[in-house]
């Protein structure tokens, strides 16, 4: 694992433990030689990270859509910043960058990238680890609807177990570290006889 793309919010949000943490995780990925692939932004907690990862030597490869960085969002200290046409350019390279995923806190568009890496892990279209950073709990409720789709045979328990989990920075990171992919047969795939 060399690189980890961070999904996370523009905005700081109401608790500064989310600040916290966001520092807290910039450090660890530059303190273990992990490149930061993230949305490019300088505001809210990703601008926080990328700062955090920048301010203990480590890379940071922004990746911004053209009409974002045109209203002066775009990170220009990235050690790399892509700026693409679109949101699909923008989560494809993304994903093709990172050796693993991670979400923090965030809105919409977090939960949007982490379902579409949750996805294609499912279809098999990638084999690299995904976790939550629960801060304070935040991703709590998001965590017992997945349960109730498990509950509800409308998800797989592996795939289930997919998305790894940890409310600190340092024990998400090993997680992900020693996560290893398990072959599950697709309901899409025909029987062989």
């Amino acid at each position: 694992m060399q690189s980890i793309a961070v999904y996370c919010g523009s905005s700081s949000g109401a608790n500064p433990i989310y600040t916290e943490q966001a520092q807290a995780l910039g450090a660890a990925l530059a303190a273990r030689g992990l490149t930061l692939v993230y949305g490019g932004g300088r505001v809210g907690l990703m601008g926080t990270i990328a700062d955090a990862v920048l301010a203990h030597g480590g890379a940071v490869v922004g990746v911004i859509p053209d009409f974002l960085a045109n209203k002066e969002l775009a990170h220009t200290g990235c050690t790399e910043l892509h700026v693409v046409k679109s949101m699909h350019e923008r989560k494809l390279l993304m994903a093709e960058r990172a050796d693993a995923f991670i979400a923090m806190p965030g809105g919409y568009g977090t939960l949007e990238e982490l379902f579409e890496v949750l996805t294609w892990g499912q279809l098999g279209l990638h084999h690299k680890p995904i976790g939550l950073l629960n801060v304070a709990g935040y991703y709590d409720h998001l965590l017992l609807a997945l349960d109730r789709m498990q509950a509800d045979a409308l998800l797989r328990p592996e795939n289930r177990a997919q998305l790894l989990q940890d409310a600190s920075p340092e024990g998400l990171l090993a997680k992900l570290a020693a996560w290893r992919p398990v072959q599950v047969e697709k309901w899409l795939t025909p029987p062989t006889t």
